[in-house]
């Protein structure tokens, strides 16, 4: 290919004008592009979204590309995006085998090998209660809910009775939202929807063996959707199932069912994979945050509903606080943290003025963790400066892979976790407020904003 051609669509690259690349390289007859041209291509399909066709250009090249690092990290990207986890660790293993140590690699070797176990998990689990349902006996049948005190189920707020609750749904409405839906809704649901459709729960958290975004050991929920399209939190209302299907692209597996306090980015949803349309569904929790993740509730809705426990019981408030406030005020920097903080001439005592931030952040949260508010974007520019400071060839994934080591798995002055989202949320918002710009694939501040962020780390 045209060294001219190569610059010109690396030129795109950088601009994130992918489709034009995918045009310009589909102008040229097949025979005539080369590793290099189908390599690209296969690239911006990526950057595009479009995982099968990235992988059947990079398919035309597969042995040309055995030794090369980057067509199988590539090959993995596509895979891991298109869930298909234990394929992207053997892709992404080779690569780190063929150049060892690259951190974008590195980072999603671990991610996928950790996606890879849950799957297997998963689809076991999955497997067997298929297998328990073909094989099943006479299930007995019982009045739902029938030892438990549903007029102390609900919380009696203004925002539930406006956001969520409904009139008593008729057998015909039921029968009209399940066609809609292309599920049939199970009894136990209905029957606690006939006694108040749609509402908060008093008690709206779930345990969990694993942690999920939310938490470690459970999950939150906002509210229980009612039968009905009124309420904009109702199962078919405008902030309903379909629209978190095929507006959020939640997979469409079921029914969503409770909105959570991350508004919009995990849910709780009916299952119906293993019983089918007309079954009795399992519970699930589903993040977005990571890639739609499924972790596993409860066997039905009625033993979710009364799974459900007190927020209280998770209350562990002031604690965590003056734990984590003593945290970021004693605990060590991580090596890489250490390592760009020595580097350091323009702000006298940066280590304490980053302690400094951080104790605001905890004394207003309560907990140590960035999202999106103000202070957490002042420490995602402290991050970034510190680092593009030390290593001013960072490209845009590079900088992805590597925050985490910086301070979210920071070990005693770490997080613990943190949502990759929030990050590339940033990172996108400095490019389109130009404070963040990207010259050859690499990305710095513009030196107005590092003085900005400078000055702000000495007022600190």
């Amino acid at each position: 290919m045209e060294q001219r051609l190569t610059d010109q669509l690396n030129e795109w690259h950088e601009m994130d004008e992918h489709q034009r690349i995918i045009d310009s390289l589909l102008a040229i007859p097949e025979e005539k592009r080369d590793y290099e041209a189908i390599s690209i291509m296969a690239r911006a399909y990526n950057n595009s979204g479009l995982y099968e066709e990235a992988l059947y250009q990079f398919d035309k090249i597969a042995e040309a590309g055995k030794q090369d690092s980057l067509w199988h990290y590539r090959v993995g990207f596509a895979l891991y995006h298109l869930q298909r986890y234990e394929e992207a660790v053997q892709a992404f293993s080779i690569s780190n085998q063929l150049e060892p140590g690259d951190q974008s690699t590195e980072y999603f070797l671990r991610q996928s090998t950790h996606k890879a176990t849950k799957q297997q998990k998963e689809e076991l689990r999955l497997a067997k209660k298929k297998a328990s349902l073909a094989h099943g006996g006479f299930v007995e049948k019982k009045i739902p809910f029938s030892d438990m005190s549903l007029p102390d189920f609900w919380e009696d707020s203004e925002y539930a009775r406006t956001s969520y609750q409904c009139e008593p749904p008729t057998d015909e409405l039921i029968e009209s939202i399940e066609k809609e839906l292309g599920y049939k809704l199970p009894s136990s649901y209905i029957y606690l929807m006939k006694q108040q459709n749609g509402g908060v729960p008093m008690h709206t958290c779930f345990p969990t063996e694993e942690p999920t975004s939310w938490a470690e050991d459970h999950i939150a929920i906002t509210g229980i959707m009612g039968i009905g399209r009124e309420k904009s939190y109702s199962l078919c209302g405008d902030l309903g199932s379909p629209f978190m299907i095929e507006e959020w692209g939640y997979p469409d597996i079921g029914v969503v069912i409770c909105d959570c306090p991350s508004a919009g980015h995990d849910v709780v949803m009916l299952d119906y994979r293993a019983c089918g349309r007309d079954g009795e569904p399992e519970v699930i929790h589903v993040d977005q945050e990571d890639d739609y993740e499924i972790t596993f509730l409860a066997d039905n809705f009625e033993a979710f509903i009364k799974g459900l426990v007190s927020e209280e019981q998770y209350d562990t408030f002031e604690e965590d606080k003056e734990e984590a406030l003593d945290k970021v005020a004693h605990g060590k920097f991580s090596p890489l943290l250490e390592e760009l903080c020595s580097r350091v001439t323009e702000v006298e005592q940066v280590e304490q003025k980053i302690r400094n931030i951080c104790t605001r952040i905890v004394e207003e949260k309560g907990y140590f963790s960035f999202h999106a508010d103000e202070l957490s974007y002042d420490m995602y520019d402290v991050q970034f400066w510190l680092y593009t400071k030390s290593y001013t060839d960072t490209n845009y994934d590079q900088y992805v892979s590597v925050y985490q080591n910086i301070i979210a798995f920071g070990g005693e002055f770490g997080q613990g976790g943190y949502a990759p989202a929030f990050i590339t949320d940033w990172l996108d918002r400095r490019l389109k407020e130009g404070r963040i710009v990207k010259n050859h694939g690499i990305i710095r501040f513009i030196d107005s904003y590092t003085n900005e962020v400078i000055n702000k780390l000495k007022d600190a």
